[in-house]
């Protein structure tokens, strides 16, 4: 994920003017695919793949036939590979939202002291979300600008106006991503709030007048209430959002054959998000066990069902303080996502609550619980469904761990890219876990065109697998492994550059393959080859997601046997956040995130080493690098905050902690996203960016 510069709109014209999408040269991506995959495959599998990359780039042949389609694909669209990289990336992808695709964003562990606390968190948090949506309507955000490597380019920021205006939509087939475009007579604006499995209409708008604060948390009491009234309690509908995606298109449309639930139906597709008022989690509050209830909810017996997968914003509030948001991923990457949450976080500390209790307004009506009418048809739905969650809540193996003997900083004084050390630290962990490289996703934003979203960086590279047989065969000396080490972040470096130019392959090949399924070809042999499935059956699934406030990004793997690895650096310590599956016998989140922190110090030391060696007379700035414990500062936010006095406020400020933006960060988007199948992948691959 870049580091970006946010200054003022200089126009309105949106992505427009920015430029197409580039495609490479045909032969320069073949022959970057043969090189990615040579040694991720047998010496036999290599040949065949050969031969036949080789028969596609013929002159004359099936490559060339492609290749000038999607020339002429790119004059006429506005992004050539939006379409193609939606539907294969997310809208394909049967597997159910939770842990397979939707990531989430953990907030800080809030103090609530009573519940009323609670609420007023949620009360401020939605005045929050409003405000950003009047600058999101008013298109006035300020544009992005990259940082790092190609620094000051601007980047379209069209993903951000669909934060709050879309919904994906179950399909038998395909889901449907739904962008809701206004109307002549807009409806009133509401959210929904989910609390004890149960849905309410809060309508933020009332008579054309925008509820404040006070009247906010007037309504969310009287959820509250109508919540806790166990004669109208409802069945949990919500958990067939977290099915897999054809069973909930089946189930959705069991439900539409009645007019009540169409209407509720209707009430949460057009919201703006959810705020989801969870109950207690549990007694421990570990940083993994947060990651967990954020992704999943913790089941049937928790909050599994107080969720609505569909819609791409569901901030969660929960009465032990576990407090995050979940991502439907389809209408935007994670840098939207961690600049919206950072927003809403520096706006409840810069203009700090006014309320001292909750307004006695008889005027405002009261909210509204949606409806459902549940045949013995959506009870035994609802069931399965509910089986389903049980299994996935029990498959998922977390860790997250805070590592603590450095950060950024040091990798940046010995002249590396942070990004790019820490991708060479997590092959070096799988091999030593597995005693093989595998194919590794990290994405790269491509947001300098129209419409961009994401390409593929392999750091899965020859010079990083030099490296890591270096640093295990136990015969190698420390100035050849320095060597190697650098080999292996150059590598990685200019394979980021490529990606985020619009120069990497598997953008390439997907359209290429797309274009051949539009014309009705038959299959290219490239797409049936044994080296094309492994090469996008991403066994390591790897985003960074840095963050200037004290949160920290999480997801599950992307396929059953393999890892997904979320990163934040920070300048004195790494979030690592490792997920895999415990119903397979190759992998262990524990077991990875040991060898992750037995290489990180085995790099420090080989650093400092060769330091030394080089500078003995002298200390060098590596050596004198303090190892800093935990701690915790005081809220120093980079942008001029609302000035306010906090101890006038009753209410408790959420707990937070500000760092500084890097400034000097390659620019390799990596926040979370998916590879949904694609038809011509099995075995559920597909990838996380």
């Amino acid at each position: 994920m870049p580091v970006l510069d946010r200054d003022p709109p200089k126009d309105q014209g949106g992505s427009n003017d920015m430029p197409k999408l580039p495609i490479p040269a045909l032969k320069e991506t073949l022959d970057m695919y043969l090189r990615c995959m040579k040694h991720l495959v047998t010496e036999d599998q290599f040949q065949k793949t050969q031969h036949t990359v080789r028969q596609f780039g013929a002159p004359g042949g099936v490559g060339e036939l492609l290749q000038n389609k999607l020339l002429e694909r790119r004059e006429s669209q506005a992004n050539w590979v939006y379409d193609y990289w939606l539907n294969d990336m997310y809208l394909n992808n049967r597997l159910a939202l939770p842990v397979n695709s939707s990531p989430a964003m953990v907030f800080p562990q809030q103090n609530f002291k009573a519940p009323i606390d609670t609420l007023r968190f949620a009360a401020h948090l939605i005045s929050g979300v409003l405000e950003y949506k009047v600058l999101l309507d008013a298109r006035a955000l300020p544009v992005d600008y990259a940082r790092g490597q190609l620094a000051g380019t601007r980047l379209c920021m069209e993903q951000y106006y669909r934060l709050f205006t879309s919904y994906r939509l179950p399909g038998p087939e395909r889901d449907t991503l739904v962008a809701q475009e206004s109307s002549v007579m807009p409806e009133p604006e509401h959210i929904i709030v989910a609390c004890k499995n149960q849905f309410f209409v809060l309508d933020v708008v009332i008579n054309f007048r925008r509820l404040n604060e006070r009247d906010l948390l007037t309504q969310l009491e009287k959820i509250v209430k109508m919540a806790d009234s166990e004669e109208e309690r409802l069945p949990p509908i919500g958990l067939l959002t977290s099915d897999g995606r054809t069973e909930w298109a089946e189930s959705r449309s069991v439900l539409m054959r009645e007019s009540t639930n169409r209407d509720s139906l209707d009430m949460i597709e057009r919201c703006l998000c959810l705020v989801c008022l969870d109950d207690s989690g549990g007694p421990e509050l570990t940083d993994t066990t947060r990651a967990m209830l954020m992704l999943h909810g913790g089941g049937v017996d928790k909050n599994g069902g107080n969720r609505w997968y569909d819609k791409p914003m569901q901030f969660v509030i929960g009465s032990d303080g576990c407090c995050g948001v979940v991502c439907e991923h389809s209408p935007f990457e994670g840098i939207v996502l961690v600049q919206c949450t950072e927003y809403l976080l520096k706006y409840m500390i810069g203009s700090p609550s006014k309320l001292v209790r909750a307004a006695s307004v008889s005027e405002l009506p009261a909210p509204r619980r949606l409806r459902w009418k549940c045949t013995p048809e959506i009870h035994k739905l609802l069931a399965s469904s509910a089986d389903k969650l049980q299994r996935l809540v029990r498959n998922l193996d977390m860790n997250v761990h805070k590592f603590y003997d450095y950060g950024k900083e040091f990798i940046k004084k010995q002249k590396m890219s942070p990004d790019a050390y820490i991708q060479v630290a997590l092959q070096l962990a799988y091999y030593r876990c597995h005693g093989r490289p595998v194919s590794t996703y990290e994405s790269a934003s491509i947001r300098r065109f129209q419409e961009g979203r994401v390409d593929n960086i392999r750091s899965a590279t020859p010079e990083a697998l030099a490296f890591v047989k270096a640093m295990t065969d136990g015969s190698t000396s420390d100035a050849e492994k320095m060597e190697k080490l650098r080999g292996a972040i150059s590598a990685q470096t200019k394979y980021t550059i490529l990606a985020i130019t619009g120069m990497a392959i598997d953008n390439h090949l997907l359209g290429l393959r797309g274009i051949a399924h539009e014309l009705k070809m038959e299959k290219p042999e490239i797409f049936k080859d044994e080296a094309y499935f492994i090469s996008n059956h991403f066994i390591l699934s790897t985003s960074q997601v840095p963050t200037t406030v004290e949160m920290f990004c999480c997801y599950g793997p992307v396929v059953p046997n393999g890892y997904g690895a979320c990163y934040n650096p920070q300048s004195d310590h790494i979030i690592f956040c490792v997920s895999s599956f415990r119903e397979s016998p190759q992998t262990c989140s524990a077991d990875f995130v040991k060898v992750v922190v037995q290489g990180l110090l085995e790099m420090r030391d080989l650093c400092n080493n060769c330091n030394a060696v080089s500078n003995p007379t002298g200390k060098t700035k590596a050596q004198t690098l303090e190892m800093h414990t935990q701690t915790e500062t005081n809220w120093q936010s980079r942008t001029q905050e609302r000035a306010a006095d906090p101890t006038n406020s009753q209410q408790p400020l959420p707990q937070v902690v500000v760092k500084t933006a890097d400034q000097t960060q390659v620019e390799a988007q990596t926040q979370t996203s998916l590879q949904g199948e694609s038809g011509a992948l099995k075995n559920g691959s597909h990838r996380k960016s």
